[in-house]
């Protein structure tokens, strides 16, 4: 990468003490740049020595970043970013956008390093989660009995937001620590319990650390229990979830299609075992579809994407799948041809079957194309009068094949 490339975008760390901590590079960079890129808060931090035409962000930011770099592109352009920008930051996005041979970094200590630093609290063991983008329900998928968590605060009302979830997760004992302007001269610390929470409103620019103490446990693998969904009995029972799941083989960044979705316990199940995993649920009950948002919601995935309709029609437009699960509509006419059109070249297809005409439709597919053919059957215990016997579950029979 060319320093003197003159279509390149350098990109600036600024911790909260703004223009005293930017050091010898960064400071070069922004006096000779033209034009400086930032939000009104981190633009006012820069001295008058700064001489370059400042830009404040609109909102929304993505839509019309590509518009406003191509109107600036030529010139020696900066763009001002807290702390780490490729730690959660438009470094990151910058990158993806216009790739790394145009944009240089010179990165400031990020706030989940800075908060690790004030706490004594390792960044290998510490999960960092932002909600500047993501719902605070994203949360749930973290909660352990123990966990240490750097939450990145969205605005000022997050860290109420997330004392709030905690509490309603049964973890209202866990100590929420509030870090902000962190290495700046506001810099300000303060903690509570998050079930007695009262502190108000603060600094948007914060980290909110939560020591998750006692709670309640949540699975870190497939196959959580059926009681933590909501279902009107179209659910995947959980030794069968955890089957379907280890077949469906889900990978990091995979994008996983669930088709008729039910409940969504497998969709969700697959964004649980990694957070880049992401899936899209497509459903015809209109019920369902609600049903779907809440469980999603409730363990950790909000981000799942809930598609109301009715396959093949619905899977029109969808984003190129990497793996698919069919748990319904088999029957139905072009829902299997459909879903192996659309996965692309190496992609993954996994359909249950509990009906002797879904089998068929299976054992056809099998026929042709091969894969593998798996027929699972579960007893549980149940009580027979004073004793206790085994209650047969339907067989439920698997297929998968990788195209």
């Amino acid at each position: 990468m060319r320093e003197d490339n003159p279509d390149l975008v350098t990109v600036v760390g600024v911790g909260a003490g703004g223009w005293s901590d930017s050091g010898g590079t960064p400071e070069r960079a922004l006096k000779s740049a033209e034009v400086v890129f930032g939000s009104a808060r981190q633009l006012d931090l820069l001295p008058a020595s700064v001489t370059a035409e400042r830009i404040a962000w609109p909102s929304p930011l993505l839509p019309a970043l590509p518009g406003l770099l191509d109107a600036h592109r030529g010139r020696a352009v900066c763009v001002l970013a807290s702390g780490d920008p490729m730690f959660h930051g438009i470094g990151a996005t910058l990158v993806r956008l216009l790739g790394a041979d145009r944009v240089r970094v010179l990165p400031h200590p990020s706030a989940a390093s800075l908060a690790g630093a004030r706490l004594g609290w390792p960044l290998a063991t510490t999960e960092v989660i932002s909600l500047v983008t993501a719902d605070v329900a994203t949360l749930h998928r973290a909660l352990n009995p123990g966990r240490r968590l750097f939450v990145l605060a969205r605005a000022a009302t997050t860290p109420a937001e997330v004392a709030e979830l905690l509490t309603a997760a049964g973890y209202g004992s866990a100590t929420v620590t509030v870090l902000e302007q962190l290495g700046g001269p506001a810099e300000r610390v303060f903690a509570g319990p998050a079930g007695s929470w009262s502190f108000p409103p603060g600094d948007p620019l914060a980290v909110i650390a939560v020591a998750c103490g006692d709670g309640p446990r949540s699975s870190v693998v497939p196959g959580l229990a059926d009681s933590a969904y909501r279902s009107d009995g179209q659910l995947t029972k959980r030794e069968v979830r955890a089957v379907t799941l280890a077949v469906l083989e889900p990978v990091p960044g995979a994008l996983l299609w669930d088709v008729g979705a039910g409940s969504g316990s497998i969709g969700i199940e697959w964004m649980r075992s990694h957070p880049s995993c992401r899936a899209i649920a497509v459903e015809s009950s209109a019920e369902r579809v609600v049903t779907i948002g809440e469980n999603a919601a409730a363990l950790g995935v909000p981000g799942l994407r809930v598609v109301a309709g009715t396959a093949p029609e619905a899977l029109d437009g969808l984003p190129t799948p990497d793996t698919i699960f069919i748990g319904g509509g088999l029957t139905r006419a072009g829902v299997l041809d459909a879903c192996l059109a659309a996965l692309r070249p190496g992609g993954r297809l996994v359909a249950n079957a509990v009906t002797v005409e879904s089998e068929a439709v299976l054992a056809t597919a099998y026929a042709k194309l091969g894969g593998e053919l798996t027929r699972v059957a579960v007893n549980r215990a149940s009580p027979v009068g004073g004793f206790t016997g085994w209650r047969a579950m339907m067989p439920v029979t698997i297929w998968s094949v990788t195209r």
